[in-house]
């Protein structure tokens, strides 16, 4: 059975680059560069494989660039499900300044989907979801819906998924930002991860300390658009709000845990 399906509308190859210095006009000669899957639901899928996790990742792809990331993907044992599409699949590029350590970072913008695509994608999460209705414990319990959306694809996407995702008796996760954010978060969520700043725009609450920041998440909860908020908060970790924990809560008898890829563990409030 799958028990996480992760979705990424807007998957990408990221290729790693490095040079001695970064300048204008000049050739810069360049590393050998290193090529790995990426989107946002891809890399949760990479970590939940490692981690032992059931997990099926679901992407659209198109074109040579298209298949080298289905490959990319099948090389690190993950099981997919790719919806052909008529344009290149885009790659993203960092480029590390060995003088000053410090990366740059090009993000493309994507191909442009169809709405005969972007609806196949949506139909194929429904589709996995009702897989096994002959054995409701067998179902997928969670999808999670991250990245930004491409070209094409309505802003109301990712709430369209929580929607179909819902009725099929399954949580979603979202990680986005903007008004796919606001639309996914409309239609109700498990869990959602803004940032700060994404917070801020969502909320119109100040943010000036921890406490406006579990204000801010409260107000998501008890709007009852989420029932968690993972506000990430740069090398400072992360802050895992729900409904049923509060500020300084030390019971050991909760039913939650949380990891977190941040440099800090998240803190429970």
């Amino acid at each position: 059975m799958t028990n996480i399906i992760t979705l990424t509308i807007n998957p990408a190859i990221d290729v790693s680059i490095a040079v001695e210095r970064v300048a204008p006009v000049h050739k810069l000669r360049c590393t050998s560069a290193r090529r790995d899957p990426g989107g946002g639901g891809i890399n949760v899928a990479r970590v939940l494989k490692r981690l032992g996790a059931d997990v099926v990742a679901l992407y659209p792809t198109g074109g040579v660039l298209g298949a080298l990331l289905r490959q990319l993907v099948t090389d690190e044992d993950i099981p997919c499900l790719t919806i052909g599409i008529s344009e290149e699949t885009r790659e993203n590029i960092t480029v590390l300044d060995q003088s000053i350590g410090q990366q740059y970072r090009f993000i493309l913008p994507g191909p442009r989907l169809s709405e005969l695509e972007w609806r196949g994608c949506l139909d194929a999460v429904a589709s996995l979801l009702h897989r096994d209705t002959s054995a409701p414990g067998r179902r997928a319990r969670f999808v999670v819906a991250s990245g930004s959306l491409p070209p094409g694809v309505p802003e109301d996407f990712y709430g369209l998924i929580a929607r179909a995702t819902k009725q099929a008796g399954a949580k979603i996760v979202v990680d986005a930002s903007g008004v796919a954010l606001k639309c996914a978060l409309e239609a109700g969520v498990y869990l959602v991860k803004p940032s700060l700043r994404e917070l801020k725009e969502l909320t119109g609450k100040p943010m000036e300390s921890e406490s406006d920041w579990i204000i801010a998440c409260r107000s998501l909860i008890d709007d009852r658009r989420t029932e968690m908020v993972a506000l990430t908060l740069g090398d400072q970790g992360s802050l895992l709000v729900s409904r049923d924990r509060a500020p300084g809560s030390t019971d050991s008898n909760s039913s939650f845990s949380s990891v977190c890829l941040t440099p800090s563990w998240p803190k429970w409030v």
